[in-house]
């Protein structure tokens, strides 16, 4: 499997700008970003966690996040690379998706 590299300025532009749009921000002080997802309750933010975990687990790339009752708060860098990188990028679009399907509040 290739050591994943980071984004270059054009890769960012194409497929992070669309991201940071969609509610993402820059983390400061490093190379990543990192959004807060809320749910109806608990149940529907481990069900979707649940679900990320287990995508991220088949992909070896896993989000850095931290829960209370109905919120998630998720940072994706890579840390092979130090930073933004193709594995944060089609990541962010199952973690996305799943958000859309658990009902969060967007």
């Amino acid at each position: 499997m290739a050591v994943p590299t980071l984004l270059t300025a054009d890769e960012r532009s194409t497929h992070l700008a669309p991201l940071l749009a969609k509610g993402w921000t820059m983390v400061e002080g490093r190379d990543a970003v990192k959004k807060t997802f809320l749910f109806k309750d608990f149940v529907h933010a481990f069900g979707f966690m649940s679900h990320v975990a287990l995508v991220a687990e088949s992909k070896n790339h896993h989000p850095e996040w931290f829960n209370v009752y109905n919120r998630v708060e998720i940072t994706m860098s890579t840390h092979d690379c130090s930073g933004l990188s193709f594995n944060d990028i089609n990541l962010i679009k199952v973690i996305e998706e799943a958000a859309t399907a658990a009902g969060a509040n967007l």
